[in-house]
């Protein structure tokens, strides 16, 4: 949730902190702070709101020191207060601590300093980590750290700084995302390396129970028992103008059009040269054991789950084995059964949700092989999984996924495909599936380039304060992805239901003030969606379809169409949801949203 940028070198480090935190913003806007070592002192400044606000408070100031932190803030416990806002400061003034993450014993710890003599500022779990810290101090910094953290229950990003060591930066990782950059003669921390891309390319990711010794020159890995660590440097694909605009006056924009590219990229060198065969480097080494599967259980999170739930249809349809989609979040609370021969894929954009990774740690206590489809390389789930897939999407900004929610669909075709030749299902490999994959790009950009229609239909739509989306089969979770994104980023309150369930409730609040969304694509369901539009119709619905390019009737029967080209039903979703995606960025644009910045979401959901 919340970003965190670190910096330790030889220049100087307020500019550096607050472009990075910049470009993390979308971690966390609630409000942002910074500590800076300058001339023997401990620096702070603190605001509330966008990183802006807080930009516009420093301009001009720390001019000479070299090492700090900046932190942007996604409220847990707290509200969004001067107070409150990150760094953290010790009771004698000379430790400062930024966090990510939820230190689930803080009261206990609280108490425990409080009666101790300990003086608390905020209301954070947070806080209690620079005491912590604090009662441990007595010889360097980096031992207060490993002896603090022993005390410590939950997960945590931390970054630290003391004016008693100034020449060190500690960071240190426990079920939250941490990266260290290497540059020359400077180290970076990050939770996420678009923070430091405009300075280095190698990074170092952290894992789980480790602590990083910064200086400008070294870099120096240790558990909490003080045992040192070997760490690869690894070196970051993204370059810095993916994560710019681009000239777009939003950064969901620039992805909703990325995606013909986005989609290329998923599948570039995954089928075999003039063939329809794919291969996926990824799990080479894992196809025995794939080649057993017998039951795939999905877990994910919000748009991921989405993609999943298609998942479930075009894997069932084409390899018959049963598969079910679970919310990440509710995995490991209801004993799942685990067969030898399950597989569990974890669908992760960031590849850092806590609820994902956390329900794949149950998976694999219960013995099942794990799975990955992420977008970032190096990422948490990534690197637990036991082998996976990479998007090869780009960096995704905005905070509602468009871009990664059309290449996880692909991926899982290509997935499925990869099955189909590894089971030597010839029917499977013979479908058209994969032909039809190869043709999606182009008509995700045919959509795109016939955008008038969908601004027009938002203008007249922009005052809603309700709005139903319908799907069946395919479009099902095409419906539940459209009202999401229109939930999230205009506020408008929206559902997304299986069309049949409509009358089984939602029909109550069908009235003439009621938007209905209808993805009403010429797929086997058809006549039943037609069906389920009549009967907005006769409760005085507006009904929006998205259809077919040849379906001619459909106009007459609905009050607007918004066509797409035909394909196969089980790829029908990467193109029906592109002109919802429209459709709810335009609602958002005209009803002077955040786009980008929706209130009281984050980009990466690192806490529980």
């Amino acid at each position: 949730m919340c970003g965190i940028v670190g910096y330790i070198g030889d220049k100087r480090a307020a500019p550096i902190l607050i472009n990075g935190i910049k470009r993390l913003e979308y971690r966390g806007y609630d409000s942002s702070g910074i500590s800076i070592i300058e001339n023997n002192k401990l620096l702070c400044e603190k605001s509330v709101g966008f990183v802006s606000e807080l930009e516009k408070k420093v301009d001009g100031k720390f001019n000479d020191g070299n090492v700090g932190i900046v932190h942007t803030r996604w409220a847990t416990h707290g509200a969004p207060t001067i107070e409150n806002a990150h760094p953290h400061i010790d009771c004698t003034g000379k430790i400062s601590v930024v966090h990510n993450g939820i230190i689930e014993n803080h009261n206990y710890l609280r108490a425990k300093l409080e009666s101790d003599g300990h003086s608390f500022r905020s209301e954070t779990d947070s806080e209690v980590v620079a005491h912590l810290i604090e009662s441990y101090f007595e010889g360097t910094l980096e031992d207060a750290v490993r002896l603090a953290l022993k005390d410590i229950e939950g997960a945590y990003g931390l970054a630290i700084i003391c004016l008693d060591d100034p020449g060190k930066l500690i960071a240190a990782r426990r079920g939250s995302p941490l990266i260290i950059g290497i540059g020359e003669k400077e180290h970076f921390v990050t939770s996420d390396v678009a923070a430091t891309l405009e300075y280095t390319k190698e990074v170092v990711y952290l894992d789980d129970n480790e602590i990083a010794i910064l200086t400008k020159d070294t870099m120096k890995t240790i558990d909490v028992d003080n045992v040192e660590i070997t760490k690869r440097v690894d070196e970051v694909e993204w370059n810095l103008d993916k994560i710019e605009k681009g000239g777009y006056e939003h950064f969901m924009l620039k992805e909703i059009y990325e995606q013909p590219q986005s989609l290329e990229a998923a599948m570039l060198g995954r089928f075999e040269k003039n063939s329809d065969l794919v291969h996926l480097g990824g799990l080479k080494d894992k196809e025995d054991d794939l080649r057993g599967i017998r039951r795939i259980i999905i877990v994910a999170c919000g748009t991921s789950w989405n993609a999943g739930l298609i998942g479930e249809y075009m894997i069932e349809e084409h390899l018959e084995i049963p598969v079910e989609v679970e919310y990440a979040s509710e995995f490991r609370y209801r004993n799942p059964v685990i067969e030898a021969d399950t597989m569990v894929i974890a669908i992760s954009q960031s590849g850092e949700t806590a609820d994902t990774l956390a329900a794949i740690h149950e998976a694999r206590e219960k013995g099942a092989i794990i799975l990955s489809i992420c977008n970032v390389v190096g990422s948490s789930i990534a690197r637990e999984a036991d082998c996976g897939i990479f998007l090869h999407a780009g960096p995704e900004i905005g905070v509602a996924s468009t871009k990664a929610f059309t290449s996880q669909i692909a991926v899982l075709a290509l997935l499925t495909l990869f099955m189909a030749r590894i089971k030597d299902r010839e029917d499977v490999l013979n479908s058209k599936l994969a032909n039809r994959l190869k043709e999606i790009p182009e008509q995700v950009q045919k959509i795109l380039d016939n955008k008038d229609k969908i601004t027009e239909i938002a203008q007249l739509y922009k005052d809603s304060e309700n709005c139903l989306y319908l799907g069946r089969g395919y479009n099902y979770p095409v419906a539940l992805e459209g009202a999401l994104k229109l939930k999230e980023i205009s506020y408008i309150h929206a559902e997304g239901y299986p069309a049949a369930e409509m009358k089984h409730g939602p029909i109550a609040l069908i009235d003439k003030n009621m938007p209905v969304v209808v993805v009403a694509t010429t797929d086997r369901v058809y006549s039943k969606i037609l069906s389920n539009i009549e009967e907005v119709r006769a409760r005085g619905g507006k009904v929006i379809a998205i259809a077919s390019e040849q379906n001619s009737e459909i106009a007459n029967l609905v009050d607007h169409v918004l066509y797409i080209p035909e394909t196969i039903d089980a790829l029908v979703p990467i193109l029906s949801v592109i002109p919802l995606q429209l459709f709810a960025y335009n609602m958002a644009v005209m009803r002077g949203c955040n786009v980008d910045k929706p209130r009281n979401l984050a980009k990466s959901v690192t806490v529980e």
